[in-house]
């Protein structure tokens, strides 16, 4: 990446004035993040002030994420992300334009890519006024990586020109995508503060998509193509977890985010059914599924049904991985255990050093149930969510069943 002065002021820190702070025009505003590529992931921005402190809502389809972690010394901005490691630091050039970059934790090296904020702009990719492509409904897509494929579903809604719609894989959905239809071409973007992610596609009639590029932050791609098929599934995957032969009960204990050491064999777990929820604060299908264990937890926990997080974290430092993790318990108001294994999820003996009792954990989140005798009942991975409609409601049916046959079990 060039070095270039006010990039460089932006990395070190903000610039510290003395004069008042301007504040910035109210409305929408067109976020660019530029990639090494050429190609840009785009997503807008509501910028408002209440009670004289800026709040800026991040939009994707029928997503706003609120974000009021902002500090503003007169032109140099300070914007933290609810969640994840992920901040914004930028300089207004003028009214109209404010340029900085994207800084993201990772599990090794700190992601920035530069970033460009443009005034008066509520849509993110060019929207024709018409076109003759009519891209509502179900696709079987093939995204290849390095020769490798991968079959994934893709559920587009169009409105006009306006496109918006999801990517469902064997480990969970996509989330939020949000474009439009451009001629031929279609172009979609999210932006969670972890995901930054571009879908570029030629539609070449209703029901074939060819020369697609999938940009995930500032160099990682994908090709892929799709067509039209209202029967399109997710395929099976190989990706469950299971139980070791010999093995029926787990067996860990790892500090909370406090510090105090909880295991699972602990009398405030026996005879209550126990949900597991493996994920980290990295993952943004894990924050999904976080708000919805969250107030089922509040909702249910007088049935019988107990919860632990167990959070595989970008580093092994535990004061790194308990600020990520705090995020997320104040974000959702989690009220059940969440602990730090302790290991980087990046680590490939990440099973074997925590939960030897079960087969390898290849998705985030994976899911354990565990019923009222202590024994492991059921798994599940990944996680559909609300980006995802039918099938985030297809989930939940699932989950408050095995949930009830479970409580029902050894009553």
């Amino acid at each position: 990446m060039k070095k270039i002065p006010w990039l460089i002021g932006l990395l070190t820190g903000l610039v510290t004035y003395t004069s008042a702070n301007i504040p910035l025009p109210t409305g929408w505003w067109r976020a660019s993040l530029q990639r090494t590529d050429g190609h840009t992931i785009d997503f807008n921005v509501a910028i408002q002030y209440k009670k004289g402190k800026p709040v800026w809502y991040i939009r994707n389809a029928a997503e706003k994420i609120e974000v009021t972690a902002i500090e503003q010394k007169q032109d140099s901005i300070l914007v933290q992300m609810p969640l994840f490691e992920s901040e914004f630091r930028l300089q207004a050039v003028n009214n109209n334009t404010l340029r900085g970059v994207w800084i993201k934790g990772t599990s090794s090296t700190t992601q920035v890519m530069p970033v460009v904020f443009t005034y008066n702009q509520p849509q993110r990719y060019p929207q024709a006024k018409h076109t003759k492509r009519l891209l509502t409904g179900r696709w079987s897509a093939v995204f290849v990586e390095n020769s490798n494929p991968m079959q994934a579903v893709i559920e587009f809604k169009q409105n006009g020109t306006a496109l918006t719609g999801t990517v469902l894989t064997p480990t969970g959905d996509y989330r939020y995508l949000e474009g439009a239809v451009h001629n031929d071409t279609l172009h979609l973007s999210t932006f969670d503060g972890s995901h930054a992610y571009y879908f570029r596609g030629t539609v070449h009639n209703d029901s074939v998509i060819t020369n697609g590029l999938f940009a995930s932050g500032a160099t990682y791609h994908e090709n892929w193509t799709a067509q039209k098929n209202e029967q399109a599934s997710v395929p099976d995957t190989l990706a469950a977890v299971y139980l070791k032969p010999g093995e029926e009960y787990l067996n860990f204990r790892f500090p909370d985010l406090d510090s105090n050491l909880v295991s699972i064999t602990d009398d405030r777990f026996k005879n209550k059914v126990v949900i597991i929820q493996i994920m980290g604060s990295w993952c943004p299908n894990c924050m999904d599924e976080t708000a919805f264990l969250s107030d089922y937890y509040k909702n249910n926990k007088q049935r019988g049904v107990e919860m632990i997080a167990l959070a595989y974290e970008y580093s092994t430092d535990f004061k790194r991985s308990q600020q990520g993790l705090r995020k997320f318990q104040q974000h959702f108001n989690i009220t059940y255990p969440m602990l730090i294994t302790g290991v980087k999820v990046s680590d490939t003996l990440r099973t074997e050093k925590t939960l030897p009792q079960i087969t390898r954990i290849k998705m985030f989140p994976t899911t354990l149930f565990i019923g009222r005798d202590g024994k492991l009942k059921k798994t599940h991975t990944g996680f559909m969510g609300p980006g995802t409609g039918i099938h985030y409601e297809a989930y939940k049916k699932e989950f408050y069943a095995i949930v009830d046959e479970l409580l029902k079990q050894g009553s």
